[in-house]
């Protein structure tokens, strides 16, 4: 597989209820690549949004749900999703910010 890059590891954002309340203690929530590592996801939340310095990361590997399609069954895709602590003289990432 090809070296991933810092803009190819940061899938989207995951906006739940729980990870908006997070934000106020800045801890944000992402999904990831899936064969990206703690150091990766680091480095790539620190070069995307200016100003922010990351304390730590914590990963958590989802399996894809089974499915069923009459007699047919297959799993849809496995997904990873990243949870990024940032340091108290971190500025904010600005993308939550609005919401």
């Amino acid at each position: 597989m090809a070296t991933l890059e810092y803009y190819d590891i940061i899938l989207k954002p995951v906006i739940t209820e729980k990870s908006m309340e997070a934000m106020g203690e800045k801890k944000y929530v992402f999904l990831v690549h899936p064969d990206a590592n703690k150091f990766q996801i680091k480095t790539a939340v620190e070069r995307l949004f200016d100003g922010v310095k990351v304390a730590r990361v914590n990963t958590l590997n989802i399996r894809g749900k089974k499915k069923r399609r009459g007699m047919t069954v297959g799993r849809t895709a496995k997904t990873k999703k990243a949870y990024v602590f940032l340091t108290e003289d971190s500025k904010d990432i600005e993308i939550f910010s609005g919401l």
